[in-house]
């Protein structure tokens, strides 16, 4: 199984927003933290906000922070939802299959099985426990510190 880019950009700034929850963090700091384009990572946000992951605020002083304490928010879930109803597979994509065994194709059944397994594994998981105790983490995740200049 593969995760979409988009997928992995919602977690990376779920993380991100996880490790600041004193304060509303920016765009410009978390594309810069986590290497992420800000045009990708604005596309992300807005879906976050509108799924209710995220709470916005616009303006010279704005920025986001999460929507729910990172213990309610479970990974399966975020996968879920920003993932939408991506065929795993051509046979799931009832439009564009051209597969002539999907009738017949144990594959095909097989493969549900396991997104489901792959999914329950994640709702196991919530955003707190992904951050929680993660010094590495919480180090990679701090803000990149502006030169002064003299």
């Amino acid at each position: 199984m593969r995760i979409t880019k988009r997928t992995n950009i919602a977690v990376r700034l779920l993380m991100y927003c996880a490790a600041h929850q004193d304060r509303l963090v920016t765009k410009s700091e978390i594309a810069e933290v986590c290497n992420i384009s800000e045009n990708h990572l604005a596309q992300v946000i807005n879906q976050l906000s509108q799924l209710g992951y995220l709470s916005t605020q616009r303006g010279r002083n704005g920025g986001m922070v999460l929507a729910l304490p990172a213990e309610q928010i479970r990974i399966g879930s975020v996968f879920r939802h920003v993932e939408g109803n991506l065929p795993l597979a051509e046979c799931f994509a009832d439009a564009d299959n051209t597969c002539p065994l999907t009738d017949a194709c144990r594959l095909r059944v097989a493969l549900q099985d396991a997104a489901e397994v792959f999914y329950a594994s994640l709702d196991e998981i919530t955003l707190n426990a992904l951050i929680c105790d993660n010094d590495p983490l919480l180090q990679i995740l701090q803000p990149v510190a502006c030169a002064r200049v003299g």
